[in-house]
């Protein structure tokens, strides 16, 4: 009985086993490869020998016009990718030298993706030059991928380590500065606070000299009355007499 049950349960998962693999077949892109090879060729020979007139005139379209050109010819083309691939071109000109030539084109295909490679020598160095296209074959993008000796890119990697090192030296320093201005606020802030007091002090040294010549004025006007009631009241002019001063009695409460 024990022995049945074994069997049986071998043969179930046998039978798991076979049906997940027959689950996880995949397929690939299917591609023409001289259909892409020719487009490839002609991407390459535009970037090659167009000049900068002509590319201005191109760039000058409407995207109408561009998708119409590519359509006509039968170019799987779109106007952002084929203008991504002249501005790689170029990018790829300046760092690597003129075009020379290139080798034997490489296919990868994936599911949803063609990936083409060709390496390619230029006057400087040599370089990769790489085309991407989406599950229905239309570029997606070139690229030009220059390529670097060892020694090149150990000098690129001190070249970027200096640089941030050098960076962040520099904040430091600039902070370090910065922290050592503070110990000059203070003076700063009793410099402003002195004259903030001065002009205080002129307030109110005005206003109190304001409040004196008040004080006067109105004494002067009370002597003329109290002079004008002493001369009414004697039956004389205020010639004969001078009030001068007024002294005011403990309880007298009237108030200037």
């Amino acid at each position: 009985m024990k022995k049945k049950i074994s069997l049986l349960l071998c043969l179930m998962m046998t039978a798991i086993v076979c049906l997940t693999g027959c689950g996880k077949t995949q397929t690939t892109l299917e591609y023409d490869e001289a259909m892409i090879e020719q487009e490839t060729e002609f991407l390459i020979n535009y970037c090659q020998n167009v000049d900068s007139d002509t590319l201005a005139q191109w760039n000058d379209q409407n995207e109408f016009s561009k998708e119409y050109q590519f359509m006509m010819s039968g170019l799987k083309f779109t106007p952002d990718s084929f203008d991504g691939a002249v501005d790689s071109w170029q990018a790829g000109i300046k760092e690597c030298g003129e075009y020379v030539g290139h080798g034997d084109y490489t296919f990868e295909a994936k599911d949803d993706e063609l990936t083409v490679s060709v390496p390619a020598q230029f006057k400087n160095r040599d370089a990769t030059i790489e085309f991407v296209f989406d599950k229905d074959l239309y570029l997606e993008s070139m690229t030009v991928s220059a390529k670097f000796s060892l020694g090149e890119i150990m000098e690129k990697a001190g070249l970027n380590t200096l640089l941030g090192m050098g960076t962040v030296f520099a904040v430091l320093i600039f902070i370090s500065f910065l922290i050592s201005l503070f110990k000059y606020i203070p003076a700063i802030q009793n410099v402003f606070g002195k004259k903030k007091d001065e002009k205080k002090d002129e307030t109110k040294a005005a206003v109190s000299e304001t409040v004196e010549e008040v004080d006067e004025t109105d004494d002067l006007e009370l002597i003329a009355v109290i002079s004008a009631a002493i001369a009414a009241a004697e039956e004389t002019t205020t010639d004969g007499f001078v009030v001068r001063s007024i002294k005011r009695r403990p309880s007298n409460k009237w108030n200037s």
